[in-house]
């Protein structure tokens, strides 16, 4: 279970990989409200928290640091374009989340593989586990 802040946390990062480009885009919000609708976090704190970011909070178990790339990687392809930056803030949420590099640029070579861009959670896990043993 998250605390309050590592939930205001990832939000917080998902709003700013939204963010990179300039704009948020309906799809792209409506997603990040269905993400803290699931982690118990209400429309206004979310609002307030696109005003005033809060600092980045590090999940322990590395399951759920692996779940949170699967949502930013979802989010930066809602719109069905990812652009440089939005690719080099990624990769730059990943490595502070402790991921290994290797498997945050398979994914992200991967992901064109799948509809969507969406690879499925075994897959995903497996992609990781393969650069951890």
């Amino acid at each position: 279970m998250h605390s309050k802040e590592e939930k205001l946390s990832l939000l917080s990062e998902m709003i700013s990989l939204a963010k990179i480009d300039g704009e948020v885009k309906d799809s792209e919000y409506q997603f990040i409200i269905a993400v803290a609708e699931q982690l118990g976090v209400t429309k206004k704190e979310l609002d307030d928290l696109a005003k005033n970011e809060v600092a980045q909070k590090i999940l322990k178990p590395e399951a759920q640091r692996i779940l949170q790339f699967q949502r930013l990687v979802l989010l930066m392809n809602i719109d069905n374009h990812a652009s440089e930056k939005e690719i080099h803030l990624i990769k730059d949420f990943g490595f502070k989340m402790g991921l290994r590099p290797e498997a945050i640029n398979m994914v992200l070579r991967e992901m064109h593989n799948y509809p969507n861009k969406m690879i499925p959670s075994d897959e995903l896990i497996k992609i990781f586990t393969r650069f951890y043993n």
